[in-house]
């Protein structure tokens, strides 16, 4: 089973037990949190897309630590003027590691029971 989930505007594909480092996020280390924006689960053949997200789908991670990336070195020159400006960042990651992927909640009904449950009752 794996699925993909959106973090802070990027996407992960995932299963159980995956460590990835997602952008920072505000939860304390050894913590749980769960991931409610899952866009696709795909379990034993059959695969849901969501409409943008799966309803009922939810990845749960636990919070490893807190990092940061490696140094990227920022230099900026421009001829002819004497200006040369050079800075250095870092950019500060989680580290999650993924817990459960559960794929909950009702199945939606199709359209045509939808049309023909209110047609059934105007005939009454």
């Amino acid at each position: 089973m794996y699925a993909i989930i959106e973090v802070a505007d990027k996407q992960y594909k995932v299963s159980k037990n995956d460590r990835l480092y997602v952008p920072r996020m505000d939860a304390q280390v050894d913590s749980t949190i769960t991931i409610d924006s899952v866009l696709l689960v795909s379990a034993e053949g059959d695969i849901r897309v969501g409409t943008p997200v799966v309803d009922g789908a939810q990845v749960t991670a636990k919070v490893l630590g807190h990092v940061k990336g490696d140094k990227i070195l920022v230099f900026k020159k421009i001829r002819r003027k004497r200006f040369k400006v050079k800075n250095g960042h870092r950019q500060q990651y989680t580290q999650i590691q993924i817990s459960d992927v559960t794929l909950g909640g009702a199945k939606k009904t199709s359209r045509k029971k939808a049309d023909e449950a209110p047609a059934a009752e105007a005939a009454e």
